[in-house]
């Protein structure tokens, strides 16, 4: 009772410190608890992508609700009807968990996404344990799940269970989005989100995801932006069908010969994407921007290393980070329609299908960027005086995420770290595509933010995933802070535009 009224009577640093002591004391203490919860979610199979196992991820949800439930928090399990698959099977979409926990008008309303699901795992994969099977060697727990996403999300629930242990009145209230199709494409979500704008949403203040990982194994990080992608095919078709090369050789426009000038149109031997227009929408690089990659903690040689490279594009390690995460980039993915089997065969394919893509970057937009491919690549086709048949086509694009590292949100989070880790976080983007984090962005207008508790060699897709005691336990404990520093950030930003508005 005494650390409830501490906190209600608004904490003073000495007071606020005492508190996250005794919080950190029991996550300390509980931490066995906790791994034990670990255990038991790692030994679901709530593989999405496999229909055979839908079973398991229904029960998974099943489970997340009902460790909700124990909470006290109100819980709707939303039914989200089945999807077809390609064999004409209609299956069971599983249901997607609209949780909550506290309506205090004076505290900030901070809602969670998280993801129950996992990649498929097999032991004979290349595990050196059972996936299904959570198990600790040397201060890692691996696990299929373990760090991807089962974990953070238990991580989470952990920090609120604490709070309530120690009978602590809660500093925010609490809503939960947990899905169980994350790894399957998210099917369904969009539409449900769009649908719970004006009600699940309407009272939210800020939006947390923690589905991804830091840059480095031992410093932390906060995630502030991804790049979009733009999927584009480029088809180029002389005929009906597939020729001899000694009977038609030297007389015709060989379709694969007009795909390889187009392809090699596209990047410069620098890596510079060499489509007219195509860098004009990019932000220009400022100063203030450029400060938060000196401090990142990469290791370049580390990173070459595992991609098994000699020499990357660029020497420092402000550069490659700049051209992993700030700049668009262009990657040629493939040829279809081209021999492509050992041997040889003396073929010249009737159509082939050139597969590109490129990592868009605020504030590109994706329509323009179309355009600017399929022009381009008309003008070098023209030139050619190609009698084939060329068609250009954008079959997916995801746009890009970006947030404000001076959002509250982001305040609260370096705080909070800082207490926990004793350090300040990297600020960090991701040069792949969250969809989720735009998704959520987009559609509820709120404040977003990346906040990983995994390390980067955590290995979530591969095999040995893991996540370790420390950041799975200390992670527990960071999120605990952080309730704590967004209540006090909030009440502040509260009391400010009272005092402008009076004014």
């Amino acid at each position: 009772l005494g650390l409830a009224l501490l906190f209600k009577a608004g904490m003073s640093s000495s007071s606020s410190s005492v508190l996250e002591m005794e919080i950190f004391r029991y996550i300390d203490v509980h931490q066995s608890d906790f791994i034990e919860d670990l255990k038991e979610w790692v030994a679901v199979e709530s593989d999405s992508v496999q229909p055979v196992l839908r079973k398991e991820v229904i029960r998974m949800m099943t489970l997340a609700a009902a460790k909700l439930s124990a909470l006290g928090a109100t819980v709707n399990l939303v039914n989200l009807g089945t999807h077809q698959l390609p064999d004409g099977q209609d299956l069971p979409l599983p249901p997607v968990i609209l949780g909550e926990l506290g309506k205090d008008p004076q505290n900030p309303t901070v809602c969670f996404y998280g993801h129950v699901d996992v990649q498929p795992a097999k032991k004979e994969d290349g595990w050196k344990t059972d996936p299904y099977t959570l198990t600790e060697i040397n201060g890692n727990l691996y696990g299929r799940g373990a760090t991807d996403n089962k974990g953070p999300v238990l991580a989470w629930i952990n920090a609120v269970e604490t709070f309530r242990a120690l009978k602590l009145a809660m500093p925010v209230n609490f809503k939960f989005v947990i899905e169980g199709m994350e790894e399957a494409g998210s099917l369904g979500l969009e539409r449900l989100l769009e649908e719970e704008k004006q009600g699940f949403f309407s009272d939210v203040d800020y939006i947390v995801i923690s589905d991804n990982l830091w840059l480095s194994n031992k410093k932390p990080a906060l995630t502030y932006g991804s790049r979009g992608n733009a999927c584009f095919f480029v088809e180029v078709e002389c005929g009906s069908k597939d020729l001899h090369s000694g009977t038609f050789g030297g007389i015709i426009h060989e379709p694969l010969m007009d795909l390889i000038a187009l392809l090699d149109s596209l990047v410069d031997a620098t890596g510079r994407i060499q489509i007219p227009g195509i860098y004009d929408s990019v932000a220009a690089l400022t100063e203030e921007e450029k400060k938060l990659y000196e401090s990142i903690e990469f290791a370049v040689e580390e990173h070459k290393n595992n991609s098994g490279v000699k020499k990357f594009l660029y020497g420092t390690k402000e550069d490659i980070l700049l051209h992993l995460w700030r700049y668009p980039s262009l990657s040629i993915h493939g040829i279809e329609g081209a021999f492509h089997e050992p041997g040889i065969k003396t073929v010249i394919p009737a159509k082939v299908i050139g597969k590109f893509s490129i990592r868009q970057v605020p504030h590109m937009d994706l329509s323009v960027v179309k355009q600017q491919v399929m022009e381009h690549l008309e003008a070098v086709f023209s030139k050619r005086n190609s009698p084939n048949k060329l068609k250009v086509s954008m079959p997916m694009g995801a746009k890009p995420w970006l947030a404000d590292v001076n959002d509250p949100l982001y305040k609260a989070a370096r705080k909070a770290i800082k207490t926990v880790f004793g350090e300040d976080p990297d600020f960090i983007r991701d040069g792949s595509t969250i969809p989720v984090a735009r998704m959520f962005q987009t559609i509820t207008q709120k404040s977003v933010m990346m906040f990983p508790i995994g390390a980067a060699d955590d290995g979530e897709h591969s095999q040995n995933e893991k996540i370790s005691r420390h950041n799975y336990i200390d992670g527990t404990k960071v999120f605990a802070a952080f309730f704590l520093e967004i209540s006090k950030l909030h009440q502040h930003f509260n009391e400010t535009s009272d005092m402008g508005t009076n004014n």
